[in-house]
């Protein structure tokens, strides 16, 4: 017995010196990795071409209607918003459980938190993994990077048993940072990451995904009712719909390709005039994002037509004015989804009021929003991983 025990104190030991080690190298390194996208024919261009759109939307208009009936296996998550700037959840990671509050992100793939080895100023506010203290701990030597909008990180993969409420993963993989830039100031502990398995960049199964494979969950969908100033009643529910957080029935959206939460949008509207998405774009739906981005140039029209003035970063507007602002519409699928001026128009820490449209950073020619929380507090929304679709519908 003894001799084991020294054995397994070796290994361990060991083990530890390599996990030093490698996370050591992950922190110096400095390495950009370029992941390559492949172009696909969308199923909007499929379903068009063929006549069929209008069939499909028909057939499959409104199946999750059972699911949240009694005795389906629906998981109702709390979420606490933050100033209306950000909605955050606790997870719990390890054997004894250890607590993180994350960001469920439509817009990533990647589960990840701070490691106890980060020395990023930004690790220095949030809670830190021990991986010490887990007994189902496993490392692995394999590292990644992610970029957002607001920040990026770099960490390495590891596996351990990862709890959302009831919801039990293990042996899931994810990340432990090593540094982050830019991350800080929001708050959170790390980001779970609910976009397809095809954007990890940690090349880890998302945990969704892990779930659904092993049918902890009833249906594969996951939904969002984001609620507005107060910090309590927001919620992200797995496995079925509430239909308590939304009024009339769900519009379905079928997404422009498979492996993204993007949809077409039709066009952008004020005053019954197109303001942007004169001839179609897309539209990434993205719980991750406080704001609605679209190509500086549109953006900034926007603003202009508004009458916003940029002070620092922001555009900002008198407060006496907001209620004579215009509607901002944006058309998706056919529908029309208004934004009133008192929803994109939000309030900074000294009460001056600023609009919530930023630009965002074009990769392509291809014109792209991003509808972020501003636009998710006004319309309940369910992501259909079963047929590759997103659902809205005003929220209560």
């Amino acid at each position: 017995m003894l001799r084991t025990q020294t054995s397994l104190s070796t290994w361990i030991r060991e083990s530890s010196m390599k996990w030093l080690v490698l996370l050591g190298l992950v922190a110096f390194s400095e390495c950009i990795v370029k992941i390559p996208l492949r172009r696909v024919k969308t199923m909007r261009k499929t379903l068009s071409g063929k006549n069929m759109l209008n069939n499909f939307l028909k057939k499959h208009a409104y199946r999750l209607t059972q699911i949240s009936f009694r005795g389906s296996n629906l998981t109702t998550h709390p979420l606490r918003n933050i100033r209306d700037l950000v909605y955050m959840g606790n997870i719990t990671i390890g054997t004894p459980p250890q607590e993180f509050q994350v960001v469920f992100d439509t817009g990533s793939s990647d589960l990840w938190v701070p490691s106890d080895f980060c020395t990023s100023p930004a690790c220095s506010t949030n809670i830190m993994f021990k991986h010490l203290q887990s007994s189902t701990f496993r490392p692995t030597n394999k590292t990644f990077r992610i970029t957002y909008g607001s920040g990026r990180m770099k960490g390495v993969v590891a596996h351990d048993t990862v709890r959302i409420g009831d919801l039990v993963s293990t042996d899931q993989p994810f990340g432990l940072s090593v540094a982050e830039y830019g991350l800080g100031r929001w708050r959170f502990d790390g980001v779970l990451g609910l976009n397809y398995p095809n954007l990890s960049r940690s090349g880890a199964i998302p945990i969704f995904d892990k779930l659904k494979n092993e049918r902890a969950i009833s249906e594969p969908v996951f939904a969002f009712y984001l609620s507005k100033d107060k910090q309590e009643g927001s919620v992200v529910m797995f496995g079925g719909v509430d239909h308590r957080y939304y009024k009339g029935e769900l519009n379905w959206v079928p997404l422009i390709r498979v492996g993204d939460w993007s949809v077409h949008m039709d066009r952008i509207t004020m005053k019954r005039e197109v303001i942007a998405c004169s001839v179609g774009c897309s539209a990434l739906v993205d719980t991750g994002t406080s704001l609605i981005q679209g190509p500086g140039r549109l953006v900034n029209n926007i603003q202009k037509l508004i009458g916003a003035k940029l002070r620092g970063s922001k555009h900002y507007v008198s407060c006496s004015v907001v209620n004579t602002l215009p509607t901002i519409i944006f058309t998706i699928n056919g529908i029309n989804y208004p934004v009133p001026a008192q929803a994109y128009i939000l309030k900074d820490s000294r009460g001056y009021c600023y609009t919530a449209f930023k630009e965002k950073r074009v990769r392509g020619s291809t014109e792209s929003w991003l509808l972020g929380d501003i636009f998710l507090r006004l319309y309940f929304s369910v992501f259909d991983r079963g047929n590759d679709r997103i659902g809205l519908a005003p929220a209560v």
